[in-house]
Order: C-alpha cells, then sequence, then structure tokens
C-alpha cells in the first residue's frame, strides 16, 4: 500500500495551458520523487493590450512518500 501526499503550487507559461502544467511537473519533479498525478483545480490568464500575454495555473500535485 502506497501513501500520498497532495501539495498545492501555481505555474506560468507565455504559450499555453497545456504548457504551464508541464512546467508545474518539471518544477516540481526537482524536489520531489513518484509524482502520481496533477489535477488542474484552475486556469487564469494575464491581459496586456487587450491580448493574453502569459497562461496561469493552479495545480494539485500528488505524490508518493516512501517510509
Amino acid at each position: 500500500m502506497a501513501v500520498l501526499k497532495v501539495i498545492e503550487i501555481m505555474a506560468s507559461s507565455e504559450k499555453n495551458w497545456e504548457d504551464a502544467v508541464n512546467e508545474a511537473v518539471k518544477t516540481a519533479s526537482k524536489s520531489l520523487k513518484g509524482i502520481r498525478s496533477v489535477y488542474v483545480k484552475d486556469q487564469s490568464v494575464v491581459v496586456n493590450d487587450n491580448k493574453v500575454v502569459e497562461y496561469r495555473v493552479t495545480c494539485k500535485v500528488s505524490f508518493e512518500v516512501f517510509i
């Protein structure tokens, strides 16, 4: 049986939401081992001069706790 922990993180990208999620996983994996899933809780954008300039996601990342 595995024990999982869930943390909430935010990430952003200038390309799209998918890239923002990939950035969240990439960055989280630098300090977390055993990432199992990512749940996108919220999405938003930054607008500048009537153009979308940044995509943001708030994610819940679950990972295995090794005891």
